[in-house]
């Protein structure tokens, strides 16, 4: 029988071959595009990849806008960003995606006081949460994770097509491939990993989807997953999943940095526009996951999607 010291050696030698595959595999976005003069929108960017994207994008000069629920949480992602950057066109405004009502007064907000739109980072997200209906009828975590970004990004499309070239930015998961979704259940809930899975399944059907709509236009779009990063999306945890987030995740999971590279490499890469609708991973476009290869599925979801959200009529104008 093994001894407890030995045990715990060999845990700690697969746990630093863990930690080394994750920084050799890590890809770094190498874009040296200036964004001075540009307008960005990062939902969820008060914290974890959001912030870092955020940060960068400042850095580059660009007018952020930092599209949070807590103001001020908010605030303090603000101040930290000017401070490190000395960009001063830092701007909060508050979404909350679990609420429709609050996704139509931000993006009209937008439109009524921003005459541009470079870049929009649909990041917002959850882990995991227990069954729940919102005030809209639609399982909050789907709501979050998705009905929500696919409402803001429609409302916001007018003013992407005039600022084009633009980019949609979804943060999907390497969980969507393991998504059950049919064409029954995209508003079900099965289990709070299920449910997560299937959001992020949805947010690639959307890009695939958004892309066609848009092939004419100079709006392109991408998603992309991030890796696996200890970030606050686990915070909803609880028991033994705390615990392996707290002291697993916090060692050997990417950094919020790292985390969020694949976001500013398909937020600014350029000439990648030719792969609007593909699906990126560390800086380079991934193969199609099986769960997402269903075109079928892909345009029954859309047209479910469109129904529940009441905004029908918007989606038949996107190309016009």
């Amino acid at each position: 029988m093994f001894s407890l010291a030995y045990t715990f050696s060999l845990l700690a030698i697969v746990f630093l071959i863990l930690k080394i595959y994750t920084k050799v595999k890590t890809s770094w976005c190498k874009s040296k595009v200036c964004l001075i003069g540009k307008t960005v929108i990062v939902t969820g960017a008060n914290t974890g990849i959001g912030y870092e994207a955020s940060l960068e994008f400042a850095k580059r000069g660009a007018r952020v806008i930092l599209a949070c629920r807590n103001e001020d949480k908010a605030n303090h992602a603000r101040d930290q960003i000017v401070k490190e950057t000395e960009n001063e066109n830092i701007v909060v405004k508050l979404v909350n995606m679990a609420s429709l009502s609050s996704v139509r007064k931000f993006a009209e907000n937008i439109l009524q006081t921003e005459e541009r739109l470079d870049i929009l980072v649909n990041n917002a997200g959850v882990g995991a949460l227990r069954n729940k209906v919102t005030e809209d009828g639609l399982q909050v975590l789907m709501q979050v994770n998705y009905f929500g970004p696919v409402l803001l990004t429609i409302l916001l499309i007018d003013l992407l097509k005039k600022s084009s070239p633009s980019r949609i930015i979804n943060v999907s998961s390497v969980a969507a491939s393991r998504s059950k979704l049919t064409q029954g259940n995209l508003n079900e809930f099965g289990g709070p990993f299920l449910c997560y899975c299937n959001s992020k399944l949805c947010n690639i059907l959307f890009t695939m989807k958004l892309a066609k709509l848009l092939k004419t236009t100079n709006v392109s779009v991408f998603s992309l997953h991030p890796g696996v990063i200890y970030t606050q999306i686990f915070n909803s945890l609880q028991g033994i999943s705390s615990i392996i987030v707290g002291y697993f995740a916090k060692y050997f999971f990417k950094t919020p940095e790292e985390g969020a590279q694949t976001i500013i490499h398909t937020a600014l890469e350029q000439g990648i526009e030719v792969h609007s609708g593909k699906h990126f991973e560390e800086c380079a476009i991934t193969s199609t996951y099986g769960t997402a290869k269903d075109s079928i599925l892909m345009d029954s979801i859309w047209n479910e999607t469109m129904e529940l959200l009441k905004c029908r009529e918007i989606a038949n104008n996107l190309v016009s």
